[in-house]
């Protein structure tokens, strides 16, 4: 099961690893959104969630997943997860954020195949890089509708491991409080998510993968380096959410370099957040 997870996210990277700005790259941009789209139309109906930035639109690619029982009279509300496919101008974006939206491509096949408790809704973000743009529009027409959710998970960067010592940087103040190599996968959660990345990290360090895991207070603020992913405009809408993430620059020296190419991923790495992260939101109570 490893080697063929493994061999799926490593054909879906092959893919989707290019440049794909959305007005510098458009031609990349255009055929790596229409790759995730079919991907997963295998699993359901896709929605086209269409918005506007100067003139252009942008695309939110969403596949909703119905739960175990959804022929209850009250649907429990969805945990929704999320990877945005943009990246900066000249970079092909393996790590940032081809691994996130792999990882998102094999967790729809999964809870399509094996349902949860809860209803799912998978989305893959436009325009994160130019300011959280297609995540924040989406959290705002969820607010709009009133929807709940059980979750927001923000996938962000989820394949570049180091193991050698002093290989992880932090922002001020927290390196006496967590590793200095940067061999682990970090959950960043506002406080209403303390609970969850307590249960999530346990299921992800049970699996072999090394999991740490953040509160932040005040929707990251204090810490601006936390807010940088498709999590923040949920954070600032009260919704609980969680950022997945190998903690980016801080530890990849490739971010949002030509560089962040498919051979700088750890591939068994990858797969080890990926089978952490199935066990980890199955046992979301």
């Amino acid at each position: 099961m490893t080697f063929d997870l493994q061999t799926r996210l490593q054909n879906h990277l092959q893919e989707i690893v290019r440049d794909r700005d959305p007005y510098l790259s458009s031609a990349g941009h255009f055929y790596v959104r229409q790759y995730i789209y079919q991907q997963l139309l295998q699993w359901g109906n896709v929605e086209i969630d269409e918005f506007q930035v100067r003139g252009k639109i942008h695309h939110n690619l969403i596949l909703n997943l119905p739960s175990l029982n959804n022929n209850k009279k009250r649907e429990l509300p969805p945990i929704l997860i999320g990877a945005h496919y943009d990246t900066v101008p000249g970079t092909p974006g393996a790590d940032d954020n081809a691994t996130g939206v792999v990882v998102l491509l094999e967790l729809a096949r999964e809870f399509s195949s094996k349902p949860l408790k809860y209803p799912v809704s998978l989305v893959s973000f436009d325009m994160e890089e130019y300011g959280l743009l297609g995540s924040q529009h989406y959290a705002e027409k969820l607010k709009q509708k009133q929807q709940e959710l059980r979750l927001m998970i923000s996938l962000e960067m989820l394949g570049y491991c180091d193991s050698t010592p002093n290989s992880q940087n932090y922002p001020p103040g927290l390196k006496y409080f967590y590793p200095n190599q940067g061999n682990f996968v970090a959950l960043i959660g506002n406080l209403f998510t303390i609970i969850d990345m307590c249960q999530m990290s346990m299921n992800i360090n049970q699996i072999g993968t090394n999991c740490q895991w953040l509160p932040v207070l005040n929707k990251g603020l204090i810490v601006p380096d936390t807010r940088r992913s498709d999590h923040a405009p949920f954070w600032d809408r009260g919704y609980k959410a969680i950022m997945i993430t190998d903690t980016a620059n801080m530890r990849n020296p490739n971010y949002h370099k030509n560089s962040d190419t498919i051979d700088t991923l750890d591939l068994d790495f990858l797969t080890g957040v990926c089978q952490g992260l199935i066990v980890a939101i199955r046992s979301l109570f």
